[in-house]
């Protein structure tokens, strides 16, 4: 099964469960995408592939600056990571492919 899609994610942060969209577009070993919720839209940027592990990093601008590092594998359409904001510690995040 492809990794490429649309994910139904929820994010465990501190200020409550976040429900986003994670799209992912891969090209190779590399790939781009959005993780679009309810605070705006996220370019995933530096996104990179080894098997079915992803890594990436987003810039948050609301509702403060911050980078996050995101981290995950993708598996018959399921998908299981983090996020790390810093000092807000680690997130938890699933999803599940639209």
């Amino acid at each position: 099964m492809s990794i490429d899609g649309s994910y139904d994610c929820i994010t465990k942060s501190p200020m409550g469960d976040q429900a986003s969209v994670v799209t992912i577009t891969t090209d190779g070993d590399t790939f781009t995408g959005t993780n679009e919720g309810s605070m705006g839209s996220m370019e995933l940027e530096e996104g990179k592939i080894n098997g079915n592990e992803l890594t990436w990093v987003m810039n948050m601008t609301v509702p403060m600056p911050m980078k996050l590092e995101g981290k995950a594998t993708i598996e018959d359409g399921v998908l299981t990571g983090s996020v790390n904001a810093g000092a807000f510690g680690e997130m938890a995040m699933t999803g599940t492919k639209k």
